[in-house]
């Protein structure tokens, strides 16, 4: 069976094939002009990132533009981040990275890890875990995170291996919905983030705890974030829209089945008026620059739309 990040990559790619080529390739050739000489993807500032090389790696596979000297030298600078200690969110990419370069361009920089890595890697995870079921953000963190939870969920996954009582998780993830149909992302949250309700669905649904029900309820939280600019917004406490939230919530409503629940044609248009002439997609209409993390939001949203 596929990993979610496989199939995610699949269908996303599948959606932006449709998009008109000369499209895909000014944001793929603004991705590629954004490596770093050390191979990996820099945020705003700064040499490569493992954060911000992870959502580069993501948007070129879905463009179908991850190969080639391009490749090889993310490969180079994963290889170099193998050692050492990282933040979980840093590992995290560096384990989306790589099985994104092994699908994308046949390069596995884990083929010469050591017998048994996978196991000690979950069993480290497991650090993270806290008595309401699901994973903090640091392993020192005293409360749990919806996103963090659904990402160590995914990195089970590319480890091949099965999330320990994943009931505890599917409890842990109810436990976060709020009466306005979404969820939070702490605990003591009482408002619905657009964000932490598209990790707590695509949890739900990786568990088959998604009724419908609660479908419907999802969808229709996610639905009412769109704001008059066509994008979705992170909360209700925010009147504009974001580009990340709108990929999140997009893709949300797409997984439900209920993406017509939202105004189409002025998504569209809202990506169009983040995305720039020159390649790239900024974070907001607000936002003066660009970067891949957001320029990976926009070509999501732009496949998600084009399905």
């Amino acid at each position: 069976m596929p990993t979610y990040l496989e199939s995610l990559t699949l269908r996303l790619a599948h959606g932006l094939a449709e998009v008109p080529e000369d499209v895909r390739a000014r944001h793929a050739g603004f991705i590629k002009k954004s490596q770093s000489p050390d191979g990996g993807f820099p945020g705003r500032e700064g040499g490569g990132d493992l954060y911000y090389t992870s959502f580069a790696l993501r948007g070129l596979a879905l463009s179908g533009e991850l190969d080639g000297a391009v490749a090889e030298r993310a490969a180079e600078f994963l290889r170099s981040r193998l050692s050492g200690e990282t933040p979980m969110i840093d590992f995290l990419s560096l384990l989306y990275g790589a099985e994104l370069l092994r699908l994308a361009a046949g390069v596995d920089i884990l083929a010469d890890s050591p017998s048994g890595w996978q196991v000690k890697v979950a069993e480290e995870l497991e650090n993270f875990r806290r008595d309401d079921g699901g994973y903090a953000k640091t392993d020192a963190g005293h409360s749990s995170s919806t996103y963090h939870t659904f990402l160590v969920v995914l990195a089970h996954q590319l480890l091949g291996r099965d999330t320990p009582d994943p009931q505890r998780i599917v409890e842990f993830v109810r436990s976060r919905a709020r009466v306005d149909g979404g969820f939070v992302e702490i605990g003591a949250m009482k408002r619905s983030g657009t964000n932490p309700t598209a990790a707590a669905a695509g949890l739900l649904r990786i568990f088959d705890a998604l009724d419908e029900t609660t479908g419907d309820e999802t969808a229709e939280f996610v639905a009412g974030m769109q704001t008059d600019e066509g994008g979705l917004r992170a909360n209700t406490r925010i009147p504009i829209a974001d580009t990340l939230s709108t990929f999140t919530g997009l893709l949300t409503l797409a997984d439900l089945g209920r993406l017509e629940w939202i105004d189409r044609q002025t998504a569209i248009d809202y990506i169009h008026e983040v995305e720039l002439p020159g390649g790239g997609f900024r974070g907001a209409v607000w936002d003066l620059a660009t970067d891949v993390e957001y320029t990976f939001y926009g070509l999501g949203s732009l496949a998600l739309l084009s399905a």
